[in-house]
């Protein structure tokens, strides 16, 4: 099969193009004929350029932390699925041999594309345990993208922030993968007031395309003063971020609302970022940090994409050989849309 290959940090050069042989299913595991693997900007991008030495990367690597494909075998002891079937992984999974279940799993765990192969291949083994059907109507690419960012967002927005039918969220980084789906999961899921900010007008306005209220430009609009405004001096209940930008957040901050809550997921643009505890304890502002999400999530997300209620902002899909071209074009706008590898397109 090729694969890409990662034998030594560095620029996007060092993505090897390369013919490796097919791996096989060990006891509790399935082999997927990939069809679709997302580019991240972290756990791809600076993962590759070494920027990402807590987690543990070894070298020689697959990387490539989500798939979606089909089954093409099964390994002992696997029941639940069977060749042909239309399957997506992502994420932490056990690194040896388990039951179909990962009842006896041994402890071990790392996330795919990181401790163990990953997705930038034409093949790639997962443990039973970790497989989530696709429904019919969502496509390969949009599959890929969903299991990657929208448990994340719905996780933040539903269990964490619970959100409510009727309440005023305010969603940064509206043009953004985390941004663009928990625009949609707060308004067409949930039923929230919503909106969207982000840095230009044309990137705040695509949060408006994807179902948002209103927007708001920051670059040239007072954040705090426009939320006061659109919600009559109330400000907002749940505040969704995954940037923490040090020159924006604070007065987003501002804008939230008695009882209200701040969720996020991601620091990209921080980490670290002045908050005013007047502000928090005058409000009684509840902060969340949780960066994963709930296997239980994951079929409502997939529902929820089929029926239309979530689309995803795919920018480009490219054949696996153009990796490295992903890798650039992820450095040169890391607020694009979702690059996905197709494998099958050669």
């Amino acid at each position: 099969m090729k694969a890409i290959v990662i034998r030594e940090f560095g620029p996007p050069e060092v993505l090897r193009y390369e013919e490796l042989p097919d791996p096989q299913p060990r006891a509790g595991e399935i082999r997927v004929v990939v069809h679709a693997a997302t580019v991240n900007r972290v756990l791809d991008v600076a993962v590759r350029r070494g920027e990402q030495a807590q987690r543990g990367v070894e070298l020689p690597l697959i990387p490539g932390v989500d798939c979606a494909g089909v089954v093409d075998a099964i390994g002992p002891g696997v029941t639940v699925w069977k060749v042909g079937d239309r399957v997506c992984a992502a994420g932490r999974m056990p690194l040896d041999p388990c039951a179909e279940g990962g009842s006896d799993a041994a402890g071990r765990t790392g996330m795919m594309g990181i401790k163990r192969p990953g997705g930038f291949a034409e093949k790639v083994c997962v443990p039973a345990s970790v497989a989530f059907a696709l429904p019919d109507g969502l496509g390969f690419h949009e599959a890929a993208v969903v299991m990657r960012h929208c448990p994340t967002a719905w996780n933040l927005l539903v269990n964490i922030a619970a959100l409510k039918a009727g309440e005023w969220a305010l969603i940064m980084g509206a043009s953004g993968n985390l941004g663009s789906v928990g625009i949609q999961i707060a308004k067409h899921v949930i039923g929230a007031k919503v909106i969207a900010v982000a840095g230009t007008r044309g990137r705040a306005d695509m949060g408006l395309a994807l179902g948002a209220d209103y927007a708001i430009d920051y670059g040239t609009q007072d954040l705090r003063a426009e939320v006061m405004r659109i919600t009559g001096g109330k400000g907002v209940d749940v505040l969704y971020d995954n940037i923490a930008n040090p020159k924006v957040l604070p007065d987003a901050f501002h804008a939230i609302g008695e009882n209200g809550r701040l969720v996020t997921a991601g620091a990209h643009g921080g980490p670290n970022v002045m908050i005013d505890f007047f502000h928090l304890y005058d409000k009684k502002i509840t902060i969340r940090g949780m960066p994963g999400s709930r296997d239980a999530d994951r079929p409502k997300c997939f529902a929820a994409a089929a029926e239309g209620k979530i689309k995803v902002q795919i920018a480009h899909v490219l054949p696996l050989s153009r990796a490295a071209e992903a890798h650039r074009m992820m450095e040169r706008d890391p607020g694009m849309g979702k690059i996905v590898l197709d494998p099958s397109l050669g």
